[in-house]
């Protein structure tokens, strides 16, 4: 049987590849027929799962190659991108699913100050140019090339201690709109994915998150919580050749939990 494709192997571009939104895509996308490359940042105690992630992908009969390091670090994407280019890999797919930001109160006693805003909105949002920017100068994504950026309701809602998420949300939905505009000419889909609330390693950081997790699953109209799986499905299927038309949005993947009162 061999690859699905008979073109060159498609491969998709993972930030946040460890785990939540990232792992999902991974492990959806593996399935559909993608090789996949994952950039993650974990220590020690993540790398079992990490090795565990990539032989269930391996065992799907796909390529693997991840990268331990900070996503938003210049220099590193740099090598990165530079090492993708040196092995001409067509990269099909790039999802941007970083989740690491400071969860404090603009006002009280221990406060967000200028580094923890700055890194918040260069990690959750900002990297999101960087990296395309990189993977178009390098020429690894041609046309038909499909680039998401994970989003969330906090976009556009306040939440105790979320402020400097939300506006990284709110400034990440806005570089996909200026993206699609400027990749349409490279037949280029970019699209933010709204999921709604789900149960990973970055919700269980958030103070208060069994109130959310509590909420999300009363609003739901299926009473139960998003997950990476869900995520994953919505991806692959706007990842289809017919798809190509969808652009510049920002997409609820979610059950019908954002419109839900």
């Amino acid at each position: 049987m061999g690859h699905a494709q008979t073109t060159t192997p498609k491969w998709a571009l993972i930030l946040g590849a460890s785990s939540g939104f990232g792992e999902g895509a991974a492990r959806a996308l593996a399935q559909a027929g993608y090789d996949i490359v994952g950039v993650h940042l974990d220590r020690k105690a993540g790398m079992e799962h990490v090795a565990e992630i990539r032989r269930d992908l391996e065992k799907l009969g796909r390529k693997t190659q991840y990268f331990n390091i900070n996503a938003a670090d210049e220099e590193k994407r740099n090598e990165v991108l530079a090492e993708l280019a040196k092995q001409k890999l067509n990269v099909a797919v790039l999802l941007h699913s970083l989740a690491f930001g400071t969860l404090k109160p603009y006002i009280g006693e221990d406060v967000l100050n200028k580094p923890n805003i700055d890194m918040t909105l260069d990690v959750m949002a900002h990297s999101l140019v960087y990296w395309a920017q990189g993977v178009v100068k390098q020429g690894l994504m041609g046309k038909g090339g499909r680039i998401f950026a994970m989003t969330s309701s906090g976009s556009t809602r306040v939440f105790a201690t979320y402020g400097a998420v939300s506006a990284a949300k709110a400034a990440l939905e806005s570089h996909c709109r200026q993206l699609a505009l400027e990749l349409a000419p490279h037949d280029i889909a970019v699209n933010a994915l709204r999921g709604g609330v789900t149960d990973t390693p970055a919700l269980r950081k958030i103070p208060g998150n069994e109130k959310l997790i509590e909420i999300a699953t009363t609003r739901n109209p299926h009473h139960r919580l998003t997950t990476p799986t869900d995520l994953g499905g919505a991806i692959v299927a706007l990842c289809h050749p017919g798809a190509d038309w969808i652009t510049g949005n920002v997409i609820n993947v979610d059950g019908g939990e954002e419109i839900s009162a």
